[in-house]
């Protein structure tokens, strides 16, 4: 069984892997097919666009929010192609971390001429266990 580091480590060595491979400016859409067919390769469970409820007051909210990757029902990726991350990007990650109880996220801009700087690793500061 993989843990969460072992996870993330095989995570940014396929984002590295495809930037290296593709280079940047491509649409987010082909950097997440490509990362879930790298990550499936190596034998992660890989869920694409997964839908993220809000739960508030006792129900379930379907408000349209999906994660671009789970990887193993752990480690959450926001991916991007953008010139720079903003940090309206990371509140998003962060949101999607305490909504889902999740304690890993990588957000990763593909749109970088070194992918190593388009590399953010974030945790769940809202997580009580």
């Amino acid at each position: 069984m993989n843990t969460i580091d072992e996870i993330a480590k095989e995570i940014v060595d396929a984002a590295f892997k495809i930037h290296s491979k593709l280079g940047p400016g491509l649409l987010e859409s082909a950097y997440e097919a490509c990362l879930a067919h790298e990550l499936t390769k190596r034998g992660f469970v890989v869920e694409r666009q997964k839908p993220q409820p809000v739960h508030y007051d006792g129900i379930e909210i379907e408000v349209g929010y999906r994660l671009d990757i789970l990887v193993n029902d752990s480690v959450i990726i926001e991916l991007k192609a953008v010139e720079q991350l903003a940090p309206i990007h990371q509140a998003q990650l962060m949101t999607y971390l305490r909504l889902s109880e999740k304690t890993l996220g990588l957000l990763i801009n593909f749109n970088v001429p070194l992918i190593k700087h388009g590399i953010r690793r974030i945790a769940n500061q809202f997580n009580e266990s």
